[in-house]
Parts: structure tokens; C-alpha cells; sequence
């Protein structure tokens, strides 16, 4: 028997929320922040069904804690009759036949979001939002709020994050959870979204921004409405809270904030060590505390700053409370929160291993911005420094892959090899006119010296990439994208067991 809370669906401590019904009915089940949001009501004692257009891992899992979801073609007959409120995910339009039926029925319709504000806890809730980093980092956060208050005897945190975490697997979740209720007055950690606002529907105690770049340009058209709306969230940040940035956030971000706010190479500095076995080692100070050595388990630069980010609003969090620990107690509150960090193993589609031990090396990666594509291919080279690295990538959106194309071959480029499938075309229906295609893009990578080919389908690209990843004989595997490229995973593997020497 699995010892999980949300497993066993027994969390005494949790409150309800004003507002939320008994009875909710939620779209996009499968989605990675709606199918957390169904752990977090299942736990709180609500009755949760939901619907989505297939079956996944994701939706199996939830079964397992009996909650129902209705599969295939959306109709309104999919909508129970008991339903009290209906939340539907980003990617489930206004004109679903179930929305429409709510509507009709005076039922109350919330997107994701929306819900997410009324689960995040106004004295305790820890927010984290950027361009690239937020679900690395929330676990991240997560882990270092998970020792601090282990070693100050505080409540269990919470945690509802668009990501799997490894680390918390059990054998009713062998991938890891997305959601833990946590315990009342616990921390409660969230990756908050910029895509169609959705950040701005929350009020932490406490939040990070790890980054602000063009990105969603489909939604946001240019950077400085980007700017915009993360100065809102900075402003809806509690006055007596604390916002930690990145160093490279824009002062108008900042600027915006109402709160206490501790900025990286400013209040808070990194003190880079010697790495080992292709992992960084770093040193944290901040104001009045520092830590020891920092050894993370997860590759990269990027992970160093997302885990100084961490660290620092987890200790922060405690020391702003109005029943903060004596001064004399800040090193130790910063010690639990880097003992933390260092138990993150990765989240899921991030950096995450394929290959067992002595094979040959496969890595996925979510990586779908030419910033993330650069990162990740950085930290091969630091995982993998004596490997050729090949890269399967498959694009997002084409009217992302039209607007950054030089910047995606640029960052390709640090590749040896690069294979690109056909464009996942989520939210086609906004592209418009914005078009480009794995053809352009591979010309693109070809210009700076990298050799690429664009296929015509997944199928015909993962078989071109085994192919070419079996031809050499030290070579390393990244798979990368937002898309459905995580589903090639079997039928890669069983190619590259084909090609093993017997």
C-alpha cells in the first residue's frame, strides 16, 4: 500500500476554500495542471469527474484515486448532471459542447487559472512564475520547503506543478506526482503561467521570477506587453511578503513590486565551486545567511540559478513571517533549504533519462524556446563532455517556430547532428498567417555548418534519428520538444535495442 496522501485521500488538516462547490466537472483532465488541480479536490474531499479527448498515463493514475473522466469527442451528454462547476484547461475553447451546456444549465465556468487562485493559500502560497525555469524551479522550491520545515517542525508544504517529480513515485504514481495537498499553514508552492494571463488571477505570500523573455508571441505579440503583465504579478505579490528575481528581469518588473524583493547578484549571490561528475557545486549567500556547498544532481548553469531562486524564497518565506526565528536560527533554515535542492532529481520532461545505466545515453527534454534548447544543450555537453550530440527536435506552434527560426537554428547548432519532425501545431487555430516548418528550420541549422534534416512525420524522424545516433559509436540521444515527441519513447528505445551489438 502506497503511503501517499493523495493516494489515500486522507488529509484532516486541509480547508475548503469559499466558493467551491462539492461536485466539479473538469476539462483537459489529462493536462498536466488540471489533473493536479483533480489530486489536490480529491484530497480536499470534493467529487471530481472530468473529461478528456484520450486515454494517458496521467488520466490512469487518477482513476486510481476514483475519480471518473469521459474520453473522446466532447458532447454535452459528457457533462454530469450532479456537475456544481465546471473548470476547463487554456487549450478547451469557449465553444466546447460541455462549456456551452454549463452555460445553458447557469452553471459556473472557470478556466485553470482561475481555480488555482482559489486553491493558493493567501498567507502561505509561493508562486513561480518566468519564461523558462517555473516547473524545475517550483520542485525545486517545493524540496527546500519540504526540509525547512522538517527541520523547524513546521506543516507539511503543498505543491501543484505542471511536472512531474520522480522523487515522489510510489506504486500507485511509478512516475511521480504533480500535486501534493500538503497540510494547513503549510507552504503551498505553484508554477504560475504567463500564457493568457493566467498569473495575474493569483495573490502569494511569496513568489520568484526566474526570467522575462519574448515568448507566446501568438498571445502577447511583443516583449513589453510580456512586461506588463509579469509587473502585475509582481505587484500582487502581499506587501509583506518577498519576491526573488533573477538577474536579469527587467527593472520595470521590479519596479512594480510591493513588497520586499531580494534580486540574484544583488541581495542574493552565487559562489561558484569545482564541479563533480558533470554537476555544478556553488555556495548561496543572502541577507544576514548563507549556506555550505550546494552539490545539485540535475546538470547546468540554468539549474544553479533556478535552485539559488529556490533556496532564497524558501528561506525568505520564513524569515518575513511575523513569527520569524531569531536571527541566530537563519543559517540553519538556510542549510535544511540547500539540503533540499540537493535531493531534486529532475522533473519529469526535463533532462529526463530514457536509458538505463550502460546504454546508450537518451534524454528528453521539454526544451520548445531557442533559450531552453540552448540551456539543455549546454548541460549535455557538461553531462555528456566526451559524446557527440545528436538531437531529435520537434517544433511548437508554427508561428513560434516562424518568429524565432534564427534563434532556433542558432541554438542547434551546438548540436552534431540535429533531426526535426513536423510541427506540433497546438493552438493552430491563432497562428494565422505565421507560418514555418521543420524544412525551413533544418535549412536554417545546415546555414551555420550543423548537419539537419527535416522528416516528413514523427514515425520517419525517430527512425532516422535511431539510425543516426547508432552510427557512432559515442554519441548521446536528446529528444526535444513540448509536443507529442515524448510518445516515441518506446518505439525509439526498442530501435536502439535493435541496434545494440548482441
Amino acid at each position: 500500500m502506497s503511503s501517499n496522501p493523495l493516494t489515500n485521500g486522507d488529509l484532516p488538516g486541509m480547508i475548503l476554500p469559499a466558493g467551491l462547490p462539492l461536485n466539479i466537472h473538469l476539462l483537459g483532465l489529462g493536462g498536466a495542471g488540471v489533473s493536479g488541480a483533480a489530486r489536490i479536490l480529491k484530497a480536499m474531499g470534493k467529487r471530481v469527474t472530468g473529461h478528456d479527448c484520450a486515454p494517458s498515463p496521467m488520466l490512469s493514475s487518477l482513476e486510481g484515486l476514483g475519480i471518473p473522466c469521459s474520453l473522446g469527442k466532447s458532447t454535452d451528454a459528457h457533462l454530469p448532471g450532479d456537475a456544481a462547476m465546471v473548470v476547463r484547461s487554456a487549450a478547451v475553447p469557449d465553444e466546447d459542447p460541455q462549456v456551452q451546456a454549463a452555460y445553458e444549465r447557469g452553471i459556473p465556468v472557470l478556466k485553470y487559472a482561475e481555480l488555482l487562485g482559489k486553491l493558493l493559500p493567501s498567507n502561505s502560497g509561493l508562486g513561480v512564475a518566468g519564461t523558462h525555469g517555473k516547473t524545475t524551479t517550483s520542485w525545486l522550491l517545493w524540496h527546500a520547503c519540504d526540509e525547512v520545515a522538517r527541520e523547524l517542525a513546521l506543516p507539511q508544504p503543498g505543491a501543484l506543478v505542471g511536472g512531474l517529480n520522480p522523487a515522489l513515485k510510489d506504486d500507485d504514481n511509478p512516475r511521480g506526482l504533480n500535486a501534493l495537498a500538503g497540510e494547513l499553514e503549510g507552504a503551498f508552492c505553484v508554477e504560475a503561467c504567463e500564457y493568457d494571463r493566467s498569473f495575474l488571477q493569483l495573490d502569494p505570500a511569496g513568489a520568484a521570477i526566474t526570467n522575462v523573455e519574448a515568448d507566446h508571441l501568438d498571445y502577447f505579440h511583443n516583449l513589453e506587453t510580456i512586461e506588463r503583465a509579469f509587473a502585475g504579478f509582481a505587484q500582487n505579490v502581499h506587501p509583506e511578503g518577498l519576491l526573488v528575481l533573477g538577474d536579469d528581469v527587467p527593472a520595470a518588473v521590479e519596479n512594480e513590486a510591493q513588497c520586499l524583493v531580494w534580486r540574484l547578484g544583488r541581495e542574493i549571490k552565487i559562489l561558484p565551486m569545482q564541479s563533480k561528475q558533470g554537476r555544478r557545486r556553488f555556495r548561496l549567500q543572502g541577507p544576514g545567511w548563507a549556506t555550505g556547498v550546494i552539490h545539485l544532481q540535475v546538470p547546468g548553469g540554468y539549474n544553479v540559478v533556478n535552485a539559488a531562486l529556490a533556496v532564497a524564497l524558501a528561506v525568505g518565506h520564513v524569515l518575513t513571517q511575523k513569527d520569524a526565528p531569531d536571527r541566530k536560527e537563519w543559517p540553519r533554515i538556510a542549510d535544511a533549504a540547500a539540503r533540499g535542492v540537493m535531493q531534486f532529481q529532475g522533473a519529469g520532461r526535463r533532462f529526463e533519462t530514457w536509458s538505463k545505466p550502460g546504454e546508450r545515453p537518451l534524454v528528453h527534454d521539454y526544451a520548445h524556446h531557442p533559450t531552453e534548447v540552448r540551456a539543455c544543450l549546454g548541460a549535455a555537453r557538461e553531462a555528456y563532455p566526451d559524446a557527440q550530440i545528436h538531437v531529435l527536435f520537434q517544433p511548437h506552434q508554427h508561428s513560434r517556430t516562424a518568429r524565432l527560426l534564427d534563434d532556433f537554428a542558432d541554438a542547434l547548432q551546438l548540436a552534431d547532428r540535429v533531426t526535426i519532425a513536423p510541427v506540433y501545431g497546438a493552438r493552430k487555430h491563432i497562428d494565422g498567417l505565421v507560418h514555418a516548418g521543420a524544412e525551413e528550420m533544418a535549412a536554417a541549422v545546415q546555414s551555420l555548418g550543423t548537419t539537419a534534416a527535416a522528416c516528413a512525420s514523427l514515425a520517419e524522424a525517430t527512425a532516422s534519428f535511431a539510425g543516426g545516433l547508432a552510427s557512432e559509436q559515442q554519441a548521446a540521444g536528446f529528444i526535444l520538444g513540448a509536443g507529442d515527441v515524448e510518445d516515441v519513447q518506446d518505439d525509439l528505445i526498442h530501435r536502439m535495442a535493435l541496434c545494440s551489438p548482441s
